[in-house]
């Protein structure tokens, strides 16, 4: 903007041939209004106008002219910065101030001055965004805003994430009115830590987005979760959210591997927060068989799952962590089904058994032949005695996972179950065949019977 139109011209031009001293130079007072002027307050010459010496109150010499012109030149540099952006941005809600206003889309464009100064943008002023506002009055269709003019690094991530395409309303979708933007560790704003689930729910919460883009609805979920649960009742900001586990603008599909939420990077995600769980599930046999690149060993989510995750003291989750366990490992959860302490969980409803992290350990699970496994020889008697207190030598030869269809590991087993089997099969055969011949002979006793009443 050319401060010098803020100069009266009077001030600024000196008087052209055949002129009066004091008569103004036509033509300066045509030119179009340039943003900020408009309520600056600076009253243009009119065409024509003279001034004499009354008007000026004085007769100063031409040396005294230049004088005064540069010493409001100097003050207008030092002391009218803030004053100029001010009045740029006044002109603008002059209008867009209205809550009414409209664009010819019906869509508004009203601004509430008050919230907009104290955003983020509050230093910036209109046109500093709207570019193609070059003055007054201004074109119905300005040209759209480009946030990358600032944020490029932001932007070029966006361009890279499964948003790029999905997200028809960019930034704004997230961040909300531009004009209202505020900073993240302000409460006020749509990716405040405790606000970040609603802001994503706005999409992954909506059936009808769900179903166009083959989304499941996690926001439902999440909010049940123990992490939701800490965020919404409890307010806690270090509480895992939605950016938490997938970041912010350069969100990657579970499927690329340099997603956080990609499988093989679960663990180190997860472990931001859980730093001491995640050192010891990489010390254990999971941890190992995926850091060695085996993907079919679990991770945090195979186990706890991705949103709806649980208190692992609740009941809930107590009676479903060892079918988790069993849909890998399917053999021992064979055998676990038959021992007196799945019986006492599944017909008994009893939620304190024993069930498969209370033995073997819940992250850190290491193979019975390393002596710092609980269910290690060496460390039976402990480990059983978290519940049996009077657990001694004797106690721990429980075979908690005996086969009774494996001959060769557990024989007198087998033979036992093949007797008592056997034996249940022929009681059950006799009697039935018992049954069989009574009811056959009560039959033809009744026939002969009836016979000889005749």
């Amino acid at each position: 903007m050319n401060l010098f139109s803020f100069v009266p011209a009077r001030f600024l031009h000196s008087s052209p041939a055949g002129r009066g001293p004091d008569e103004f130079r036509r033509g300066n007072a045509s030119r179009m209004l340039e943003p900020g002027q408009l309520s600056a307050g600076i009253e243009l010459p009119r065409r024509g106008r003279r001034l004499n010496r009354g008007t000026l109150n004085c007769a100063r010499p031409a040396a005294g002219w230049k004088m005064l012109a540069a010493g409001i030149f100097v003050l207008l540099v030092l002391s009218l910065p803030c004053a100029l952006y001010a009045a740029n941005n006044a002109d603008c809600l002059a209008c867009h101030a209205d809550k009414t206003l409209q664009n010819a889309a019906g869509k508004s464009v009203a601004v509430d001055g008050d919230t907009f100064h104290a955003s983020v943008h509050s230093g910036l002023s209109c046109t500093d965004c709207h570019s193609s506002v070059k003055g007054f009055p201004h074109p119905d269709h300005p040209a759209a805003v480009q946030c990358t003019t600032c944020h490029a690094d932001q932007t070029k991530g966006l361009e890279g994430s499964v948003h790029a395409a999905a997200s028809p309303g960019g930034c704004l979708s997230c961040h909300g009115s531009p004009h209202a933007i505020f900073p993240k560790d302000d409460a006020r704003s749509a990716v405040y830590p405790l606000n970040i689930p609603r802001t994503c729910g706005t999409c992954h919460g909506s059936e009808r987005l769900a179903k166009k883009y083959g989304l499941q609805n996690v926001y439902s979920v999440y909010m049940d979760s123990i992490h939701g649960y800490a965020v919404s009742k409890e307010g806690l900001l270090v509480a895992a959210n939605c950016m938490s586990c997938h970041g912010s603008h350069h969100i990657l599909s579970h499927k690329n591997p340099k997603s956080p939420t990609y499988k093989a990077n679960i663990p180190a995600t997860c472990g931001t927060c859980h730093g001491g769980v995640n050192d010891e599930y990489l010390g254990g046999v999971h941890g190992k068989a995926v850091a060695s690149g085996n993907m079919k060993a679990p991770v945090c989510t195979d186990c706890h799952t991705a949103h709806a995750i649980l208190q692992p003291t609740l009941a809930t989750f107590r009676m479903q962590s060892t079918p988790i366990c069993g849909s890998c490992h399917q053999g021992r959860f064979a055998t676990y089904g038959d021992t007196f302490h799945s019986q006492l969980g599944l017909l008994g409803g009893y939620v304190q058994t024993a069930r498969c992290w209370d033995c073997h350990g819940a992250h850190e699970i290491l193979p019975a032949s390393d002596p710092r496994s609980p269910v290690a020889p060496g460390n039976l008697i402990k480990t059983c005695g978290k519940c049996h207190a009077d657990a001694n030598a004797s106690f721990v030869q429980y075979q908690p996972h005996a086969n009774p269809r494996n001959r060769r590991l557990n024989p007198a087993l087998y033979y036992i179950r093949l007797f008592m089997n056997l034996l249940l099969w022929s009681v059950l055969g006799f009697f039935a065949l018992h049954t069989l011949l009574w009811f056959i002979r009560s039959k033809r006793e009744q026939d002969r019977n009836g016979h000889a009443g005749r």
